[in-house]
């Protein structure tokens, strides 16, 4: 197995096409939090909130559905007023797919994103391997807490609310939070916070088995068994079963929840074995 993926598909589909979709996601955050920066920094207030709360040209409101969740549990006064923006984000990932928002949106990713290639940079190999249940039992956590405390006890030390407001207002406590999720995941477990302990990732992997864009092995007959795929991708059990799973029956289209339709397969692929596609629900799924 090749440790650095990539070099194959930049010789054969050029620079742009082998790292597409990680600069368009790369762009998608860092615009994110420019529609945030926009108003403290310079007054022009296109958004108002943050990534758990917010509300968009005064006119769309927007509500993080961990948020709501514990709203609803710890009987916060605000339940009402939240409904709407649950609503357009529900409606929102059931299009794209839950974790669409833990690659594309999240501040956390490009820490976590960075320790991983860091981490393949310096042949690190060994690590805690956990299980990728753990974030539904932090899930499971975070809710029980707001029920029995009657508070929004995970917004406290929610690492997503917190990376955010670091950015915005340059708080210390911050950067101190997202240098230890680098270190854990660099030197502990690779994407140990998203794949195994992140309840935000847990709760949005819930809209998954619904969501309509997919990444799909559209072209597995090309598939040259390169690796490169498994290596980029932050969550590869994903892949096997498009991939591999033609003699059994089962579809190119990866059905899998955890799957964040981040885009690398697609990027790194020599072959051009992937791509995004609209998919109707279907019964190939995996967990």
């Amino acid at each position: 197995m090749k440790r650095y993926p990539g070099p194959e598909a930049r010789e054969k589909k050029g620079w742009w096409l082998a790292n597409r979709w990680l600069l368009l996601r790369r762009l998608c955050q860092l615009s994110v939090l420019i529609l945030f920066l926009l108003g403290p920094w310079l007054g022009v207030w296109l958004a108002k909130g943050n990534l758990s709360s917010s509300k968009i040209m005064e006119l769309l409101p927007m509500t993080d559905l961990l948020l709501f969740a514990q709203l609803v549990l710890a009987h916060g006064v605000d339940v009402a007023q939240a409904v709407p923006g649950a609503l357009v984000v529900l409606g929102l990932y059931l299009v794209l797919g839950g974790r669409f928002f833990c690659a594309w949106v999240c501040p956390i990713n490009p820490v976590t994103d960075s320790a991983a290639w860091l981490r393949a940079r310096l042949g690190i190999s060994w690590g805690w391997q956990g299980t990728r249940t753990m974030r539904q039992g932090m899930l499971v956590l975070v809710l029980l807490l707001a029920g029995a405390t009657g508070m929004l006890v995970w917004e406290w030390v929610n690492p997503v609310a917190i990376a955010q407001r670091s950015i915005l207002f340059g708080m210390t406590w911050g950067w101190l939070v997202m240098a230890a999720i680098f270190l854990f995941d660099l030197l502990i477990s690779r994407h140990g916070w998203c794949g195994r302990l992140c309840p935000t990732g847990a709760l949005y992997a819930l809209l998954s088995p619904l969501a309509l864009l997919r990444v799909g092995a559209a072209h597995r007959e090309n598939c040259n068994d390169c690796m490169d795929c498994y290596l980029v991708c932050p969550e590869p059990q994903v892949i096997d079963p498009a991939l591999k799973g033609a003699k059994r029956g089962i579809g190119p289209t990866i059905t899998a929840v955890q799957c964040t339709n981040c885009g690398r397969c697609i990027d790194v692929c020599p072959e051009s074995v992937y791509r995004f596609g609209f998919h109707l629900p279907n019964k190939s799924r995996v967990p």
